[in-house]
């Protein structure tokens, strides 16, 4: 008998190593797996074109797979970034800056920008609004609170000397779905909306709105972020090779967009349809698509203006310094392989003092 259980133990261990690396080498090398998130808006172009077309899993081939996930939100989207279940994901400035500074500047790096444009304050037609002056006692909806949005319209109204009904003024603003903005500017429950686009054309085409403020109007040259790619620190540090790769294609079919807009459109169109459900005609893509600028450019010190307007809005209890929030290597890197110049200063802009915090100071 312990002959017999010896032999079976010699013949189990030569099995174990002849067979072993044998059926380790047939299931072939792990797939690092990458998960990508975006929204299903046409400030996403990029993201939504690569959703559609396969250009991402064409471009990783056998060295990653790549998880789509579509979210609805930026605070959501953030969420999985904290959770480690997101990579890389086309997001606003607003929770991009959040991320930032919730996390101490740990847990998120921008890597590119996206889109540049598309949001504007619609009215309502029947109104008849001309002036600043006329937004007294009105009621304004914003898509979030505190996202960019809303940032941007509360920046707005402080800047033009009007005051919120909560600080005693008598202007009211009401964060609401993109939806409801809808519903409710045809049943003339509210009287404005600060939104981006598709909804802005749909407003205007759909809701009787009218625009009375292009956001570009406020800017230098008329660019600002509106759309930006942000990575998870963590997976940039220990894989910019695939990060890289996803710039490649990221700056690919922002040039491809720009160069094909009417195939763009259509794509678009497409998955916007099949992730959300719900089609944008013709009329509204191709107004939405004149306000937004598709680029891979950060436009970086717009981001760092909108995160002044954060702090002044209450949303953020000091001024970041935000220089830790980008790192463009990568972008940096491609651009002089393809012999593209880069448009921009990668030295990013510190937020100086305010004379509110320099005020605060002499105390």
């Amino acid at each position: 008998m312990k002959k017999l259980l010896v032999g079976l133990a010699v013949l189990a261990l030569v099995l174990g190593v002849v067979i072993g690396p044998a059926t380790k080498a047939s299931a072939g090398p792990t797939r690092i797996k990458i998960r990508v998130g975006h929204f299903p808006n046409i400030t996403h172009a990029q993201a939504l074109i690569a959703h559609a077309t396969g250009k991402l899993e064409e471009a990783y081939g056998e060295k990653a797979l790549v998880e789509w996930k579509v979210f609805n939100a930026g605070p959501s989207a953030v969420e999985a970034i904290f959770s480690g279940n997101l990579d890389i994901a086309v997001i606003g400035p607003s929770p991009a800056i959040n991320a930032f500074v919730k996390s101490n500047g740990e847990a998120v790096r921008v890597v590119a920008g996206s889109a540049s444009g598309g949001a504007a304050l619609v009215t309502r037609a029947d109104l008849n609004i001309q002036s600043v002056e006329d937004f007294h006692r009105k009621k304004i909806a914003s898509p979030q609170l505190g996202n960019t949005q809303d940032v941007a319209l509360r920046s707005w109204l402080q800047g033009s000397g009007l005051k919120l009904k909560e600080v005693g003024g008598d202007v009211r603003v009401f964060p609401l779905s993109n939806a409801d903005q809808q519903t409710l500017f045809i049943k003339k429950e509210i009287d404005a909306a600060w939104s981006v686009e598709p909804w802005v054309s749909l407003l205007v085409e759909k809701a009787g709105g009218k625009v009375f403020l292009e956001e570009s109007d406020l800017w230098a040259e008329g660019k600002y972020s509106t759309a930006l790619i942000l990575a998870r620190s963590r997976f940039l540090e220990e894989h910019p090779d695939l990060v890289k790769r996803f710039l490649q294609v990221h700056v690919d079919l922002t040039q491809w967009i720009q160069k094909n807009p009417s195939e763009a459109k259509k794509i678009v169109q497409s998955e916007i349809k099949k992730e959300s459900g719900k089609e944008l005609p013709d009329k509204i893509l191709d107004s939405a698509f004149s306000r937004i600028l598709f680029t891979y450019d950060p436009l970086a010190s717009s981001i760092v203006e909108q995160a002044r307007a954060a702090h002044k809005a209450g949303f953020l209890k000091s001024e970041p310094d935000l220089g830790g929030l980008f790192d463009l290597s990568l972008l940096e890197e491609i651009l002089k392989e393809r012999n593209l110049e880069a448009d921009w200063t990668l030295d990013v802009p510190k937020m100086a003092p305010t004379p509110e915090l320099e005020a605060e100071a002499k105390k």
